[in-house]
């Protein structure tokens, strides 16, 4: 399809004749009698062109535009008009209205003016998708921190995914952020304005986890004074998140499943189901099919729950995205604390790129808080160790990061801060992933 056009006129044989015309062109086409029912088929969104009769009962062509220039100054509309309203169209001009046409009119006359509306409607629409992809990109970073290219990986899919409504398993060791992930793909998600609510499948007693997950009602069991709404219902709207999904009883993990396929649930001590609209997002350490092989999880439920995966790279293979991690939860703890966070020496950062982080971003960040405090060194040198051309690699990559980051993208301040020439530069920047662009100020041209 060229594209798509809405077309009102109160008068069914032109309307059929226009469409005839249009769809014969590879347009995709809905014809209205009235302003009104075409108003309820609109929104900033749309990707495409209205063309409306001027004189029209109820609403005309003038009170439409009104409303249309409200709803998208930027959407072209084409005003169809008699002789006799040429004055009446070109107010709409003064208005906003893209163009306005005379009848009677050829197809010709009719398709080089929706071409060339169709066109300009392409470009701001294309425009404003760069610039929320651009809105967005600056504000994950400021959420999943790093300068890698595991983490800038990480950052496109989860901006990719959330866009969906699918449910997603994050795979990843201890402490490496597993359920930042998951509120990065609910807050950049259609469902941000719904509830994020968070469960630890392996911090719940078997004896309560059903009525922990799906609730009950007053009576249901001994002690069960009062109805309660469980994690999945208090999730309606918004996203669920299961973190060490592995942990879930089998017995539960029937009960989800079904959930997750009828969209309904029945809360303990009911027969009543209660629809439920939600995504699921799980997270777990172990790979669930040897958990399924096991006879330890529902092969069933692993394939409703994996319909998407991401995997989170250990810290200890994005050693690069360490010091500026550690400078960040270090600030973090000395504001809390009401300190200066003292300087990093060059021993110390020796330490951070040797230590092998075992326990991943909250290690780190354990290590962050002791070293604004004054308790003790930021890490201790693991015995495995990196190799001195790893560690120089990391550091190389967390200085030209900084200038790039001090310089917003000035290539000409980076080069005369590090003392680099152009071409060594670039090639550095290409070694280490790094972009220009990825620090120019938000509105910026990226010359």
């Amino acid at each position: 399809m060229s594209g798509q056009v809405i077309f009102i006129d109160d008068e069914a044989a032109i309307r059929q004749a226009v469409q005839q015309w249009l769809e014969l062109s590879g347009f995709q086409v809905r014809t209205f009698s009235r302003a009104r029912e075409a108003l309820t088929a609109l929104d900033r969104d749309f990707p495409g062109v209205l063309i409306s009769d001027v004189r029209m009962p109820d609403l005309d062509g003038l009170g439409l535009l009104e409303q249309l220039v409200a709803l998208d100054a930027d959407l072209p509309v084409i005003m169809v008009t008699g002789h006799g309203d040429v004055p009446m169209a070109v107010q709409a001009l003064r208005q906003g209205a893209y163009d306005f046409i005379e009848k009677p009119f050829t197809p010709e006359r009719l398709l080089d003016s929706v071409r060339r509306a169709m066109d300009k409607r392409r470009l701001v629409c294309e425009n404003r998708q760069l610039r929320e992809q651009f809105a967005r990109k600056g504000r994950i970073e400021s959420q999943l921190l790093g300068v890698s290219r595991a983490m800038d990986n990480l950052r496109r899919q989860v901006l990719e995914l959330a866009g969906t409504d699918v449910n997603v398993l994050i795979r990843g060791e201890t402490g490496s952020g597993k359920e930042q992930v998951a509120r990065c793909l609910h807050d950049f998600s259609p469902r941000a304005g719904g509830p994020f609510v968070a469960l630890n499948c392996a911090a719940i007693p078997e004896t309560i986890f059903e009525s922990e997950l799906f609730g009950h009602e007053s009576g249901a069991f001994t002690g069960a004074q009062g109805k309660r709404i469980g994690r999945i219902e208090h999730a309606a709207g918004g996203t669920l998140f299961l973190d060490e999904i592995e942990s879930m009883p089998l017995a539960q993990q029937v009960k989800l499943l079904r959930v997750l396929q009828e969209k309904t649930l029945e809360r303990l001590g009911s027969n009543r189901s209660i629809e439920v609209d939600l995504r699921v997002i799980s997270a777990a350490k172990p790979d669930l099919l040897e958990e399924v092989r096991g006879g330890r999880f529902r092969e069933d439920l692993l394939y409703r729950l994996n319909v998407a995966e991401l995997h989170i790279p250990p810290l200890r293979e994005r050693r690069e995205d360490i010091p500026l991690l550690f400078e960040h939860f270090a600030s973090q703890a000395a504001q809390r604390h009401g300190r200066a966070a003292p300087p990093m020496t060059p021993g110390e950062l020796t330490q951070l790129l040797a230590h092998d982080w075992p326990g991943n971003v909250r290690e780190l960040i354990n290590a962050a808080e002791r070293h604004a405090l004054g308790l003790s060194a930021p890490a201790p040198a693991s015995s495995s160790g990196q190799s001195l051309a790893e560690q120089m690699e990391a550091f190389e990559a967390q200085c030209l990061h900084n200038a790039l980051q001090q310089c917003k993208g000035n290539i000409t301040e980076v080069m005369t801060q590090l003392q680099l020439p152009r071409r060594t530069l670039n090639e550095k920047m290409q070694r280490h992933g790094l972009s220009r662009s990825d620090y120019l100020p938000a509105g910026s041209a990226d010359s």
